[in-house]
């Protein structure tokens, strides 16, 4: 019957997945909606906000890998529906928080681990997959994702909490997650084979079969200078999105006149760029040197974090929301791309896995260091310009990647 439909069954696999991976993108976005709720009702302070939310990203991190061993052995599914399943039983209890260790335990380990779970490889597991044809297209589809839990789900939290306040907004929040386990249950599959099909653009030709097969291994991935790159570069994204500006802007733009009606739409349109942004980087990454892209991206990116601190008007925050929206989590393509030329798409779960774990560490070093700076020295500017100059780093760090795989001929290890 699936032989028989209209489409190949990957559009299907893509519709679910790219659900999946908005919603836990669209969950990340939950902490800086409630840091000055939370702050109004339980006199929290920034600094201890700030570390709840390190703790998830670190766990977000370091779920990652862990989803990437568990889905080179047990198939996208199971670990999709690990993932959904762990952050509604994290975000459940949240709905009656009182006490500061509620949220570093259910927010901080449990919703980390779950959303990291489901957002760190699953989407370039899928690609790889399914897809022997248009896969940095699909790549920038998945990542668009991430802009997409951005730009619609974000505003609409920030709405639901001003109308509804910020309990009844995490009890919607964990509706809507446990919601999405249906179209995984009943329409995820983790192969081709599984539904009698090959994969988009067909089978690889022998060469190319054994090239895709190859793997190296994580102790031996660890000992070259390219991981470090990657990883590197990767660190620094994570702390220039999701732990400075994806915890912070909201609360720095308040606390500088903006309304949160105002901020809503202006973070809509963020994530409108971003999905343009995300889907043309995966378009490039087919075409064009990886490399250069990263260098390209990471250098716009840090210019826009250098003016950042000193917009003050509605216009400028606009303008900051398209450069800067346009190459959010437009990294991501062609990262996933130069890793799995460097070491091998055999074993891109585990080690690409690793590589987003060091994003998400530089994520929660960002976010708790922002709530440092803001409790120490009043306002966030050092920890923005600290991004700015990290962002030129990265650049650096990219154009140095060797993108050519290193493999032994009989084996299945790079030499270094």
């Amino acid at each position: 019957m699936i032989k028989r439909l209209p489409f190949h069954y990957a559009l299907v696999i893509v519709v679910v997945t790219f659900l999946t991976l908005l919603m836990a993108s669209g969950v990340r976005t939950v902490p800086s909606v409630l840091i000055k709720p939370l702050e109004a009702d339980f006199s929290w302070d920034r600094t201890s906000l700030s570390f709840s939310i390190m703790v998830s990203l670190f766990a977000f991190g370091f779920g990652a890998p862990i989803a990437g061993t568990l889905v080179d052995r047990y198939g996208p599914k199971r670990v999709m529906l690990g993932g959904l399943a762990l952050t509604s039983a994290g975000l459940a209890p949240l709905v009656g928080l009182t006490e500061l260790w509620q949220l570093d335990l259910f927010w901080g380990l449990v919703v980390g681990v779950g959303t990291g779970i489901m957002a760190g490889v699953i989407g370039a597991t899928v690609a790889n997959r399914w897809f022997n044809a248009h896969r940095g297209l699909v790549l920038g589809l998945f990542s668009a994702a991430a802009a997409a839990g951005q730009s619609i789900l974000f505003p609409l939290f920030i709405n639901l909490t001003e109308v509804n306040g910020w309990r009844n907004m995490l009890t919607i929040v964990t509706v809507m997650v446990a919601a999405v386990l249906i179209p995984v249950v009943i329409l995820m599959r983790d192969k081709p084979e599984d539904v009698g099909l090959e994969p988009v653009g067909g089978k690889l030709q022998a060469a190319q079969a054994a090239t895709a097969a190859k793997k190296t291994p994580l102790r031996e991935a660890i000992r070259t200078r390219d991981f470090w790159l990657l990883a590197g570069s990767f660190f620094i994204c994570g702390y220039t999105t999701n732990g400075l500006i994806g915890t912070h802007l909201l609360p720095h733009s308040v606390e500088h006149g903006f309304l949160p009606t105002d901020m809503s739409g202006i973070l809509a349109l963020m994530g409108i760029m971003n999905i343009a942004g995300t889907l043309a980087s995966g378009w490039l990454s087919d075409r064009y040197d990886n490399r250069l892209l990263l260098m390209t991206y990471y250098g716009l990116r840090g210019l826009s974090l250098l003016f950042l601190p000193f917009i003050d008007q509605v216009n400028g925050m606009l303008l900051f929301a398209v450069v800067y929206g346009l190459d959010w989590v437009a990294t991501v393509p062609p990262t996933v791309n130069l890793t799995a030329q460097r070491f091998g798409r055999g074993s891109l779960g585990t080690i690409y896995g690793w590589i987003f774990c060091a994003h998400m560490i530089g994520a929660g070093v960002a976010a708790q260091a922002g709530g440092i700076f803001r409790d120490t020295f009043g306002d966030y500017v050092l920890i923005f310009l600290s991004a700015g100059v990290l962002g030129g780093v990265a650049s650096l760090l990219s154009w140095s990647i060797d993108r050519r795989q290193k493999l032994r001929l009989q084996g299945d290890f790079p030499l270094g």
